[in-house]
């Protein structure tokens, strides 16, 4: 059968204008979404609390998430905390991580650390990869429960399963540095690669690394390093500029080019990058090498980098 949200939006009206929850929560989704009808966020929030007021508990957390944006009504923390805890004693796990990652205090809600931990649990235990990924992150901190490397080992493992971009870059850490895991380069490698090619920069800017400087089990490999520091660089991640930078300016697993290399620098420099900042000013401004050379404009990255000017 086609797709067809106007034909959609005529029969959940009718079942919802009868009172039929799920039908409300549907026209409701309908309305935010703009499918079938005209988007239209106060429209799709009446429609929410006619479920939610029925015990819908999907209904009761999109209502929640209305009121912490302001979307079909004036953002109210107090009525998005209550939303969501009656959607999360429903057992929605989506609800239950936004109990445990908000500071509802800044909302005007009541905080509570020891609930916000529970939630938290509750979602991972239903397989939510943002709540495992997150509870992972806490296991490996030891900030809101004991340290324990295997335990955040577990929970990363979990949702980098289930796809989790950050939890399989987690896992790739695991393996690098030994942490909760015995220490295998192949497997780091294994799950940066997963999260690299899920788009996560981190992942990508550190299987760059790899390729270039690992060696042991991991082959050097200058064009694939470089291909993956592209990636990362192209999302704006600063190392990864830098590399890139740097890899046009020897020539390393590109063609030298020193234009590129200075592109490359300048954008990791505007970011922050402090290296960077230092070697546009010697190489370019400084040295002048396929730029004018500019004392001024050396200085001045200098100056941002804190570098001396020697």
């Amino acid at each position: 059968m086609p797709q067809d949200y106007e034909e959609a939006v005529m029969w959940f009206r009718r079942a919802a204008e009868h009172g039929h929850a799920d039908a409300q929560a549907e026209l409701g989704f309908m309305y935010a979404n703009g499918h079938g009808v005209p988007q239209d966020y106060r429209e799709a929030g009446r429609w929410h609390r006619l479920a939610a007021d029925q015990g819908h508990a999907t209904a009761q957390y999109n209502l929640g998430s209305g009121y912490l944006q302001g979307e079909g009504a004036e953002q109210d923390g107090v009525e998005a905390q209550t939303w969501f805890r009656r959607a999360a004693e429903q057992g929605h796990a989506n609800a239950q991580f936004m109990l445990s990652i908000i500071d509802w205090s800044t909302y005007g809600g009541k905080q509570d650390d020891a609930e916000s931990d529970m939630w938290l649990q509750r979602a991972a235990d239903q397989g939510h990869a943002d709540a495992q990924c997150r509870l992972g992150e806490a296991y490996s901190t030891g900030d809101v429960v004991p340290y324990d490397a295997e335990k955040a080992v577990m929970w990363y493992r979990r949702a980098a399963e289930r796809g989790h971009a950050g939890a399989q870059f987690h896992l790739g850490d695991a393996y690098r540095y030994g942490l909760g895991v015995a220490q295998d380069d192949e497997k780091a490698v294994m799950w940066y690669r997963r999260a690299a090619e899920r788009g996560h920069a981190d992942a990508q800017c550190t299987l760059g690394e790899a390729y270039l400087t690992w060696g042991g089990e991991v082959p050097r490999d200058e064009e694939e390093a470089v291909m993956w520091y592209r990636r990362a660089a192209e999302q704006g991640h600063a190392n990864a500029q830098f590399q890139l930078g740097y890899a046009y300016w020897i020539g390393r697993g590109v063609a030298q080019d020193d234009e590129k290399a200075v592109m490359w620098y300048r954008r990791a420099a505007e970011r922050g990058c402090s290296d960077t900042r230092s070697n546009l000013g010697y190489f370019t401004y400084r040295v002048g090498r396929r730029v004018t050379q500019d004392d001024g404009e050396a200085a001045r990255w200098y100056r941002v980098a804190g570098a001396s000017e020697h």
